[in-house]
């Protein structure tokens, strides 16, 4: 798939994963808008790469969505809608009774999925009407294996890997034009894992593989570490949920 030329929408754009796509985009000859929750870092991002058109917006608000889609399409459309926002929250608090709890799970599910659907459901037609275009979805190595510190982290990437499967079948059935891209990342070195005694890839390795998948056009896109627990997923799931939860979780959960 070609990149130049194309605009391309990335949630949560202003830092992470998303900020350093946004970087290699517009390295690209892409078009790129980013949204996010915090003014001060959209402002932030903007004065990095002044290219960058910048909008203030919530995924998990279905009024920020609409006006989200009406500011976009007034600015004359996406072709490409990259789904990058996610959380991840501390701690777990499994197995005891915990109103905190569910209001954190609830809050990872409405960002890291339902937001998701939400936005590909606004903007689907919008691709279509394109001669090129394409929705990229986030998923993550916790798609395959959870994370026992990150339950309803792993359970909503689970959901957003179904999801893609479905979704690009479903389209395929159509006889739409609209590719879906599926990224699923390792740990990767961001605010999100800082707490992690793992601290992850870098972002930048992680957007230079998911360039390369778009313009090869591959589907899914394993980088890192979820290549390695992918197979041994498939061949000794024993042996991966070990690799991805080690025996020191036990110990985080008890304390």
């Amino acid at each position: 798939m070609e990149l130049k030329g194309k605009t391309i929408l990335i949630t949560g754009g202003t830092a992470g994963i998303g900020l350093a796509a946004a970087k290699q985009f517009l390295a690209n000859g892409a078009k790129v808008i980013i949204t996010g929750r915090n003014q001060g870092k959209l402002d932030e991002a903007k004065k990095l790469y002044p290219a960058l058109t910048a909008i203030k917006s919530d995924v998990a608000n279905a009024d920020d969505a609409q006006l989200l889609f009406n500011k976009i399409k007034e600015l004359g459309g996406i072709d490409i809608l990259y789904n990058n926002a996610g959380v991840m929250s501390y701690p777990p608090n499994m197995g005891i009774a915990n109103d905190k709890h569910f209001e954190l799970a609830k809050y990872e599910i409405d960002i890291n999925y339902l937001g998701v659907i939400r936005l590909n459901n606004l903007f689907i037609e919008m691709l279509k009407s394109k001669k090129e275009a394409a929705i990229i979805n986030t998923s993550s190595i916790l798609s395959y294996v959870p994370l026992n510190l990150g339950a309803t982290y792993s359970a909503s990437k689970a959901a957003m890997h179904s999801y893609t499967v479905s979704l690009r079948d479903h389209l395929k059935i159509l006889h739409s034009k609209v590719k879906v891209f599926e990224l699923l990342p390792p740990v990767v070195a961001t605010s999100m894992t800082e707490n992690m005694e793992s601290k992850g890839i870098p972002p930048e390795k992680l957007v230079n593989a998911l360039i390369a998948g778009i313009k090869n056009n591959r589907f899914t896109i394993r980088v890192g570490d979820t290549k390695l627990v992918y197979l041994f997923n498939r061949l000794f799931p024993k042996m991966a949920y070990r690799l991805v939860n080690p025996a020191k979780n036990a110990r985080l959960l008890q304390s």
